[in-house]
């Protein structure tokens, strides 16, 4: 079956590339992807699936039955195929149509490789002993996140899958490359929104106001203990700030500024601790210098958390499909992934792809010049379909 799959996988790998070009030429932002809800859903219609469409507004899900007890067990696969509002300085033939939105992060990639996966499982139905939910997840980089919106709208009304799988390109990963982490791999993250309030004025009299910039800037100080002095240095925590407006002149002091930041940690009653210790040093200092802080958290995703048997499955099929020698066990990430929404409810993992092209420049995500080495379409797609055989397989009761 190896050996088949790869076959398959290479077969159709210009198409298959063909579907990520498309994706990539017309990108859509997270909550507004009908155009791509319906490119995906008639790809799957020409596979002879059934697809259901419009699950969490703009998501698309589709089951694989396979022909051997379909019923008896089933592995969900997800992909995300919102973009972010970038514009594209790539010089790429098929660079966005749609000024000032790109596929940036490479959900096209993954989006191309879930369909390429889907077209070698449908080949492969009656050698399939149990089922694949195939979820194509929507606004991944928006808050709520597709992921939780898609559950709330009855995704696993009829069927759960009892484990579940999705994959990130990774461009510092050298194409050919797969990676993964047990346990706790990626950050939860919150957003931070501050109003810190005062009274304005002349900036030559500043006796006769409260300095919200002054306010504001101790917070942004005072802030910077949580991490060094709060935290444990045996739980990674980030609290960053990335805008700060005071919209005043330069002898004008404003009645108020406006402050956005993150906070992003691995264990829940941590992260709940930090709420209330951003709150009450944002808000104590504002009113020790006569000022007021209004502080919203924007609650967000969870970590994600890889279950140890599906992260070995994948990392003991990726040795089967690539060797040993292209896989490699990776380190927590600070970054976030609305997966963790999927993976608190079924046991899963979360892995990466390489996409970076031996030699050339490296280009991160959510860059304006990202790159990915098509090569590794072909690569997931056949690696995400052998990796869903093997499960089914490793699942499927035992006979003398």
């Amino acid at each position: 079956m190896l050996n088949q799959i790869k076959h398959l996988a290479h077969a159709q790998a210009d198409e298959v590339i063909a579907y990520r070009r498309h994706l990539h030429q017309h990108p859509e932002l997270s909550q507004q992807e009908y155009q791509t809800m319906q490119y995906v859903a008639d790809r799957l219609r020409d596979m002879g699936l059934t697809p259901k469409v419009g699950i969490g507004k703009t998501g698309v899900m589709a089951m694989i039955r396979g022909a051997i007890n379909p019923d008896s067990y089933c592995v969900g696969l997800r992909a995300d195929y919102d973009a972010l509002p970038l514009n594209e300085c790539t010089g790429l033939p098929f660079a966005s149509l749609n000024p000032g939105v790109m596929h940036a992060c490479g959900h096209d990639m993954h989006t191309a490789s879930l369909l390429g996966a889907a077209r070698i499982l449908t080949q492969i139905r009656h050698q399939l002993s149990g089922s694949v939910m195939l979820v194509f997840e929507p606004s991944e980089e928006m808050y709520p996140g597709g992921a939780r919106m898609m559950m709330d709208d009855g995704l696993f009304a009829d069927v759960t899958p009892n484990e579940m799988y999705a994959f990130h390109c990774l461009p510092e990963m050298d194409f050919g490359r797969v990676g993964m982490r047990k346990g706790k791999y990626m950050a939860s993250t919150d957003e931070l929104y501050w109003t810190v309030k005062g009274r304005g004025g002349h900036g030559a009299t500043p006796h006769l106001s409260v300095d919200p910039i002054l306010i504001a800037s101790h917070i942004v100080v005072a802030l910077q203990q949580l991490v060094s002095r709060n935290a444990s240095p045996l739980m990674p925590t980030t609290l960053s700030f990335g805008k700060f407006i005071g919209s005043g002149r330069t002898n004008i002091i404003p009645d108020e500024v406006k402050m956005e930041g993150i906070i992003r940690t691995f264990d829940e009653e941590w992260r709940l601790q930090c709420h209330d210790k951003i709150r009450s040093i944002s808000c104590g200092l504002a009113e020790a210098m006569g000022g007021s802080c209004d502080l919203f958290i924007d609650y967000g995703y969870p970590y994600v958390f890889n279950d140890d048997r599906c992260t070995q499955q994948v990392h003991d099929h990726a040795v089967e499909y690539l060797g040993a020698q292209q896989v490699e066990w990776l380190d927590m990430r600070m970054t976030s992934e609305d997966f963790a929404f999927f993976a608190q409810k079924i046991p899963s993992c979360y892995f990466r792809i390489g996409i970076h092209t031996p030699g050339l420049p490296y280009n991160n995500l959510h860059r304006p010049d990202l790159l990915v080495d098509e090569r590794s379409i072909e690569l997931a797609s056949g690696f995400v379909a052998y990796n869903a055989y093997r499960a089914l397989q490793q699942a499927a009761p035992k006979t003398c």
